[in-house]
């Protein structure tokens, strides 16, 4: 299989790259060539040398020369994790657009044609987000809720989603979208993630620094660890067609919990010491689009094997396995 990461860069797209070197076999068919597609590569290509089917294709998908060399030979399977995070899209529509829209877009039609000349349709795992629900009212949400954006990156996921399910219904791709929660924990950096709070509380507590939260104890939010998140990355690109809904699109099942159960556990797991510089001072603002999420409820997911951390000790456990620990 030749299989493609976009935006292999990131977290995500490494973690699943070095998933991906380290059981070949993992989507059902050996991958033969993994190429990581990205602005630049990751230094050193850290647990990715064990795999001489790795290859790096750094460029820009806005620039239709680099989708041309990215795509010169047909792709097995696509996994689509490149973006510009939601607050940075925000604050330059210009390069949202250009990236979250119009690059998708574009990079969506060159494997359509692929699929309209022969070629076994490509498979394409898209990496969508929450941020399509735009704010969440209290209750319980379900996986027919009505996606209703406030943020251009949440509208521009959603747009992605609707061309993936109307591509596949045509058979010109093989499309399945995977709404992701706040995947952790990110590595720090100014990502422009709203949501990036959820992965500095690890990264604080672990390196036992002060840390001013922009969200209360009691904000709650929908996670999932990077190990989690992998896995349903690359259950999704086994599903068989014939059991995706016609939207192809899965919203997938979440931990949900507060702001303070996961300090909590942090204490529990590090010493309180680890948290005794935290602040709490709210932004109505982030905790309204990032710390007000409630109860979802995701059944059709769970019966078609997709998965959740289970409880905040087993994200905290997932999560601090991938973090350094200062000596």
């Amino acid at each position: 299989m030749r299989v493609v990461i976009t935006g292999a860069s990131g977290f995500v797209g490494h973690g699943l790259a070095k998933f991906l070197c380290s059981n070949p076999d993992a989507l059902g068919k050996p991958v033969s060539k993994l190429v990581l597609a990205d602005l630049t590569p990751r230094d050193a290509d850290q647990g990715l040398q064990g795999f001489e089917g790795t290859e790096w294709h750094c460029g820009d998908l806005t620039d239709a020369a680099y989708l041309d060399s990215l795509l010169k030979e047909p792709v097995d399977c696509l996994f689509h994790l490149a973006s510009v995070p939601g607050l940075a899209a925000e604050r330059k529509p210009d390069l949202g657009w250009s990236v979250n829209l119009s690059g998708s877009m574009a990079l969506i039609e060159r494997l359509a044609h692929q699929g309209s000349e022969g070629v076994r349709p490509p498979r394409v795992v898209f990496a969508s987000s929450i941020a399509v629900y735009g704010v969440l009212g209290p209750g319980v949400v379900n996986e027919d809720c009505v996606p209703r954006p406030t943020i251009s990156y949440g509208a521009h996921k959603l747009m992605t989603e609707i061309l993936l399910a109307d591509l596949s219904r045509r058979g010109e791709i093989d499309a399945r979208s995977l709404r992701l929660p706040g995947i952790v924990g990110r590595p720090v950096s100014a990502s422009g993630h709203g949501s990036a709070f959820m992965s500095l509380l690890f990264h604080k507590a672990v390196a036992r620094e002060g840390y001013v939260c922009p969200v209360s104890r009691d904000a709650t939010a929908w996670w999932m660890s990077l190990t989690t998140c992998v896995a349903n990355l690359v259950w999704a690109a086994k599903l068989d067609s014939a059991t995706m809904p016609p939207s192809r699109l899965w919203q997938l099942p979440v931990l949900h919990a507060s702001v303070g159960d996961i300090v909590a556990t942090l204490a529990d797991r590090l010493g309180p010491e680890s948290i005794s510089g935290f602040r709490f001072v709210p932004d109505m603002a982030v905790e309204s689009l990032f710390g007000r999420f409630p109860v979802l409820s995701a059944p059709g997911a769970k019966a078609a094997g997709f998965i959740s951390d289970p409880d905040p000790s087993a994200l905290v456990t997932q999560v601090l396995k991938g973090l350094r620990r200062p000596r």
